[in-house]
């Protein structure tokens, strides 16, 4: 018996590997590394599940008929398997086809996941490369997990950094800081993922041991889960969607008590003395007291002036989970705790000022160094691109013209999708809406290493390879280390790497150079490492070469000289360290955002209800908070996971009064649809207030009519933030719950 053994990388964490006779036998997590061993556990399980795509396959009548077919038939049909020639020219011969009958805009390049911790293997990057080289297509901009932040920061903070990059170190909050106030929370499952993956898994421990030094802790969330094991934490459950009244009026006590910092205000910011107007009711009459956010987040006053008491004093962070901007009006958030730590005054010190992500995803204020994890280069595009989370609408209305961040778009007429890393349906809302919209297009192909829900609707699968099978360069920002990901198994089946795919159909589309360069995978991987290799010359970290890296399997980047602190420059010097802002400063008041005209994103952060929340819920609505699942990340995993519909967390009170036990069967509904779920009575949870993780593959009954496995997205609008990000909204939904009692082997 022959066993090897090497060290891979997954958005789940670094982990061990053995390999016997060319067979994935068993994964365990990277010795020190924290990762947590259930979910690096289940690659053999991933790897050689049922599930897999075995070769490429076509629609039945799609392949009898071409578009004549129609897109009824998808997720229904039988999907027959083909050799990869013919595929590849049905592929390419579409391609031509919608080319040059619509033009590149009629082409959907659809790729939205973490699809590959491997940074030439990362789909996405692949599939719009590809794309660009053949002619053009409409892309997607912003993403799912801050995507309200993305179109917001830029204009307040010059850049989306502060969410994409920067984070103060929870070294310096240890040290320096004394109050921490974290709306959203800071859960311990989100710590187990991280984009790009890590070789380190610490922050629980870190953030314990500023605990152990002195730093008090708030946490604002419906769900005492969100608060770490041993934080001794004070918790306080406001109502889902009222944070920005809680900040506003957090930020009105800052003004009228004294305790705001003029000086700060007047060196670093620009347009405080229209915020400070709006807080203290001067334009419209309501002045943003305790008592005002009390009556809107439902938490006694008390509570606030206690959390208005801790911070009024002292070094203070806060903190906005990512959550807190996937919501109606998901801006305001954000833009609130910039504004609150801008009047506490202590942005750029040590310890203090506002930081975002913190509970939202392993390694936000670890201590990396930034620049050292090589990028794909991207390739211009002649088509297009519309928000991320707004393609249901432009796969239904194409014409209509929407607002988007200060300029109109235009949604084409998408007739081809291209489809590769990732599940739209897992991560877009009101799933059954999408099932609509899918029929539209006259083609959709799909790279797919499983039949998801995305692959079974499908008009062509192509067999995508996973992470194991190549080789790649994998690692984040937020980690110390650098890992280069040996292929460790032979594809599974007829799987082929997206890339190979692409030069494949590149070939037949005569832009084969463009594409890839004339290089061969090792090439690339040799020109990633050598961008890495000229940053590590200019930073003075000596880095071994290409091959030296690939035979050590994993390296580590020595830590920065001094634990960051986000905005430490602008801080110390603004007039030699402006923000990329029109003003140079911070924008509490953002000319450019008011000239825009957007009822539902002012100049300026502010209270607006949402459209959906308990504040006017009607009797029997809760609000549901559809959150990351505990052993997955995203939909990934769910095939080797999942053990009947996902749980729903309900209040024993709000169970009792629906008739609701441990375990019972219950159905989520709304307007848009409904999921099935299992019961989970949890007394940690606010009462009101549903919790149900994403990541249920999507499953309709034979009828249409109820989701089977459990996917919140079914019950949730599909609905922008604001003219301004047009972003994820899910976190504003209410449903009503009742029992089922289910017939025998229905589930």
């Amino acid at each position: 018996m022959t066993i090897t053994r090497a060290v891979s990388l997954c958005h789940w964490g670094a982990f061990e590997a053995d390999v016997e006779n060319g067979k994935l036998i068993a994964t365990r997590p990277m010795e020190g590394s924290g990762a947590d061993p259930d979910m690096v556990g289940a690659w053999p399980h991933m790897v050689y599940s049922d599930q897999r795509v075995s070769q490429p396959h076509v629609r039945r009548s799609y392949l009898e008929k071409g578009i004549a077919a129609g897109g009824g038939g998808r997720g229904h049909e039988d999907m027959v398997p083909v050799e990869w020639d013919v595929a590849l020219d049905l592929v390419a011969n579409e391609l031509k086809r919608v080319h040059q009958d619509y033009g590149p805009t009629a082409i959907f390049g659809g790729s939205y996941g973490w699809s590959s911790a491997g940074r030439l293997h990362h789909a996405r990057t692949q599939v719009r490369r590809f794309l660009g080289a053949a002619g053009g297509f409409t892309d997607q901009t912003g993403n799912y997990s801050w995507g309200a932040a993305h179109a917001l920061l830029p204009h307040v903070l010059g850049t989306a950094n502060a969410v994409a990059r920067d984070a103060t170190s929870w070294e310096t909050i240890a040290l320096h800081g004394e109050t921490v106030v974290a709306f959203g929370g800071l859960n311990p499952k989100n710590w187990r993922v991280s984009s790009g993956g890590a070789g380190e898994f610490h922050l629980p421990e870190k953030v314990l041991e500023a605990r152990k030094r002195g730093v008090k802790f708030f946490i604002l969330s419906p769900h005492a889960d969100d608060v770490p094991a041993g934080l001794d934490a004070t918790l306080i459950r406001p109502r889902p969607n009222s944070d920005t009244a809680i900040m506003l009026a957090l930020a009105h006590q800052a003004l009228t008590s004294g305790r705001a910092d003029l000086a700060f205000l007047q060196r670093y910011t620009t347009g405080s003395e229209v915020f400070c107007a709006y807080l203290r009711g001067d334009t419209d009459g309501i002045p943003k007291t305790l008592d005002w956010a009390a009556g809107l987040s439902d938490v006694p006053v008390s509570e606030l002036n206690g959390l208005w008491e801790a911070i009024s004093s002292g070094r203070v962070m806060l903190s906005a989970a990512w959550s807190l901007q996937r919501a109606d009006h998901g801006e305001q958030p954000f833009w609130a705790l910039i504004a609150l730590a801008a009047l506490l005054g202590q942005i750029g010190l040590p310890g203090g000022g506002f930081c975002f992500g913190y509970g939202s995803m392993n390694g936000v204020g670890a201590d990396a160094s930034k620049g050292f994890v090589p990028t794909m280069p991207m390739l211009p595009n002649k088509g297009m691109a519309i928000p991320v989370a707004r393609f249901v609408d432009a796969f239904l209305e194409p014409g209509k013209t929407i607002e988007f961040n200060g300029r109109r778009v235009t949604y084409p007429d998408v007739k081809l999708v291209y489809w590769a890393g990732g599940n739209p349906f897992h991560h877009a809302q009101d799933l059954d809406r999408l099932s609509r919209a899918w029929e539209r297009p006259q083609t959709v192909i799909v790279h797919e290493p499983w039949w998801t829900p995305t692959a079974r609707r499908a008009d062509i699968v192509l067999p995508a390879t996973t992470s194991l099978e190549r080789d790649d360069i994998g690692g984040t920002s937020r980690d110390p280390y650098v890992f280069f990901m040996p292929k460790l198994i032979d594809p599974v089946g007829s799987a082929r790497n997206d890339i190979d795919i692409f030069r494949s159909l590149s070939d037949r589309l005569g832009c084969r150079e463009l594409f890839d360069e004339g290089l061969d995978d090792r090439g690339w991987l040799k020109r990633l490492w050598d961008k890495s290799l000229e940053h590590g010359v200019h930073s003075g970290v000596d880095l071994p070469d290409f091959e030296e890296l690939r035979r050590q399997n994993i390296i580590r980047i020595p830590a920065p000289l001094q634990p960051e602190v986000m905005l430490e420059s602008f801080r110390s010097d603004p007039e030699n360290n402006p923000l990329p802002t029109p003003s140079g400063k911070i924008e509490l008041y953002s000319k450019a955002i008011a000239g825009f005209g957007y009822s539902d994103c002012p100049g300026h952060a502010v209270w607006i209800e949402p459209h959906e929340w308990l504040g006017s819920a009607p009797c029997g609505k809760f609000h549901l908070v559809s959150n990351q699942p505990a052993k997955q990340l995203h939909s990934q995993m769910w095939q080797v996971m999942a053990k009947g519909p996902a749980e729903c967390r309900i209040n024993p009170s709000d169970a009792k009064e629906h008739g609701i036990s441990g375990g019972d069967h219950i159905v989520l509904k709304s307007g848009r649809g409904a999921c099935r779920a299992s019961a989970l009575i949890d007394p940690s949870l606010r009462r009101g207030v549903l919790i149900m993780p994403t990541g249920a593959w999507y499953e309709p009954d034979a009828e249409g009519s109820i989701e089977q496995n459990g996917n919140p997205n079914v019950v949730i609008g599909d609905r922008g933030t604001s003219q301004l990000g047009q972003a994820c909204a899910a976190l504003s939904a209410l449903v009503e719950i009742e029992r089922e009692t289910p017939a025998p082997g229905s589930f």
